[in-house]
């Protein structure tokens, strides 16, 4: 086979087409001119196999080819600035080791991270190209199970809710949901009822006393036992109830056993003024119940934060019910692992008991039909057999599919791209789905643009692989035009001095340039982009804006419901990460680079983004970085 072609399809209508060559060699000069996509970008690149260009393509190959055949065990960095296909590299690194060690990772599967939902929808298409369709890809906003975060934090929230800190503020907020009354503990319990008027009405009570140091040590024997809360509040349980049990005896006079004691426990639990007094001292919570709380009680965020400054604090609270941000998937992915999960009040624990139910029944059904056929006292079949015969086969899952759905799932690889925007918490929450550190880690930190990312690879990594992470370098840039390049370089250098570009090697013929423009201006910025479409042809545009500016332009495209198949996608720098698109513009560089402390890295970013034609809207004077811009 010397070439495969993808079609994307969307229903009935081809949306997309990608070439994968296996052997450029022996395809023809007019077999070449109809290559799309990535094969066509490397077979631009061959049309000169000598000199210079022949050495850029080996190299391009010899470093991508060392990234993809890495081996499984450990960690491995890809740094790579834009445009030098590490995620195409890391993509085709996953194929491989499901090729190659398809024994473990069939059974435990790979997990992709991209930086948001729109990266995942956009690799997706890759991987079943390559033949591997059984792997999970996420963001981090959907790590856990059940939440799909989309929203991104205030630059000053996401630094502190990404910090490690954040840990130990969760841990404290739970420990100071596990109390124990001021004095000693009293519930009133019904005694007798009687039915007046066809109403149950409350004839006698009883209050029940337990002592304060009971309560305390009731506690601290649920702590010790180093449970997680849900599981340990059982214990906390079992002592009070027993305690409540004993007065209660006492006050009648009445001796009890062992077996008394455990009946009278589950009479006292069925007394709505017992479990209310018991959940309030030690309740079951849900990682959703606990954050949501401690976000909107200032007093439980003194509380639970003292090493958190009044401001810090005060970033973190708002108002209960608010939707869930990307920040907030580490904490509540935190706050699952302490929580833990008693399953006998769990969802998982009542569909289990369900289930069983299910099962009796269809054996009891089982059974009247063996009576009746006679078939029971032949002893030709048993009640359980039949019953399993005639039961529905349960759905097939795929290893991803399971894995999706169970927060404690445990990979056997993890590739996580756009890596350096990543928080320390979320690490945190990344590594614990794989216990063996065996990563591949893609991406660029001079490209890190949240204010809680990575400044460096040691950082986020050397506290989990002790320094044991190995770096790959991607140093060529074959997708974005030298002269495009040069003006974004222009920005690194302003912005991060100590980080290099990667070397460019593709011409792009159209110099980028900047034109002054107002998109507040009816019509001047789709009028704009008309253009750039019309000299593009069948190609994809970019217009990249501004947060503050990103819904009243997107505005000015009504229609675009599908943002990776239509011509126009109106993106955020942020929601622009890892994708690239024939044309750009980039609408008011200046108020990029001011919209967060790391708004020249998101500058830097917005410029590559471009395989063909850059443009710069601005409405005063572009910023001096951009002074290779050609002005129109």
């Amino acid at each position: 086979m010397v070439r495969r072609r993808h079609l994307h399809t969307q229903g009935r209508t081809v949306v997309g087409i990608d070439d994968e060559v296996f052997d450029l060699e022996r395809l023809s000069d007019g077999d070449r001119r109809t290559l799309v996509g990535e094969a066509a970008l490397m077979a631009a690149l061959r049309r000169g196999r000598t000199g210079r260009m022949g050495e850029v393509v080996a190299t391009i190959q010899t470093e991508q080819d060392r990234v993809i055949r890495a081996g499984l065990p450990g960690a491995l960095v890809v740094q790579g600035g834009p445009g030098t296909g590490k995620t195409v590299a890391a993509l085709h690194r996953a194929a491989f080791l499901l090729y190659t060690h398809r024994a473990v990772l069939e059974r435990r599967g790979v997990l992709v991270v991209g930086p948001n939902a729109l990266f995942s929808r956009y690799i997706a298409q890759v991987l079943p190209s390559l033949g591997e369709s059984d792997v999970v890809l996420s963001s981090v906003g959907e790590l856990y199970p059940g939440v799909r975060a989309t929203a991104a934090d205030a630059p000053p929230a996401a630094v502190v809710k990404g910090d490690l800190r954040m840990a130990e503020v969760v841990a404290a907020a739970l420990r100071d949901r596990q109390r124990v009354p001021a004095g000693d503990l009293e519930v009133s319990i019904v005694v007798r009822t009687s039915v007046r008027g066809g109403v149950e009405v409350v004839v006698e009570r009883m209050a029940l006393r337990v002592e304060h140091a009971v309560c305390a040590a009731a506690r601290e024997r649920a702590r010790a036992s180093r449970h997680p809360h849900n599981v340990a509040r059982r214990l906390f349980l079992l002592d009070m109830l027993t305690a409540l049990a004993l007065d209660e005896a006492a006050q009648l006079d009445r001796p009890m056993d062992e077996e008394d004691v455990r009946y009278a426990r589950k009479v006292l639990w069925a007394q709505p003024s017992v479990r209310e007094a018991l959940d309030a001292l030690w309740p079951p919570l849900t990682p959703q119940r606990l954050i949501s709380d401690l976000f909107a009680d200032a007093g439980a965020m003194a509380s639970a934060a003292p090493g958190l400054s009044p401001d810090e604090r005060q970033t973190l609270l708002r108002p209960y019910g608010g939707p869930w941000t990307v920040g907030d998937v580490p904490l509540l992915d935190e706050a699952a692992e302490l929580l833990g999960e008693d399953e006998d009040d769990s969802d998982t624990g009542t569909a289990r008991q369900a289930a069983e139910q299910e099962r009796e029944a269809e054996e009891r059904y089982a059974l009247g039909v063996l009576e009746f056929t006679g078939l029971l006292e032949d002893q030709m079949m048993e009640a359980t057999a039949l019953a399993g015969r005639h039961a529905a086969p349960a759905p097939a899952t795929t290893t991803a599919q399971r894995a999706r759905a169970d927060r404690r799932w445990a990979y056997g690889h993890v590739i996580v791209d756009e890596a350096q925007e990543l928080s320390a918490m979320a690490w945190r929450t990344v590594m614990r789905r794989i216990p063996s550190r065996s990563l591949t880690v893609v991406g660029d930190i001079a490209q890190t643009g949240s204010a809680a990312g990575a400044r460096s690879w040691g950082e986020m990594l050397d506290r989990y692989v002790g320094g044991r992470w190995r770096e790959e370098r991607l140093t060529v840039n074959y997708r974005t035009p030298v002269e495009i390049m040069k003006v974004a370089a222009d920005v690194l250098a302003a912005v991060a001095p100590d980080r290099r570009p990667p070397e460019s090697v593709r011409d792009g013929g159209t110099p980028p340039r900047a034109v002054s423009l107002d998109p507040d201006v009816p019509g001047a910025l789709t009028a704009l982009v008309a253009g750039e479409l019309a000299e593009i042809g069948e190609g994809r545009l970019a217009v990249i804006t501004p947060d503050a500016r990103h819904r009243r332009i997107a505005a000015l495209f009504p229609g675009l419901d599908d943002i990776l198949d239509s011509p126009v996608a109106v993106l955020t720098v942020t929601a622009s990460k890892g994708l690239e698109f024939d044309a750009v513009v980039v609408v008011e560089p200046g108020e990029i680079l001011v919209q967060t402390p790391m708004g020249g890295r998101d500058l830097y970013v917005a410029l590559t983004r471009a395989t063909r034609r850059l443009t710069v809207t601005h409405r005063g004077d572009p910023p001096g970085m951009l002074a290779r811009l050609v002005r129109h």
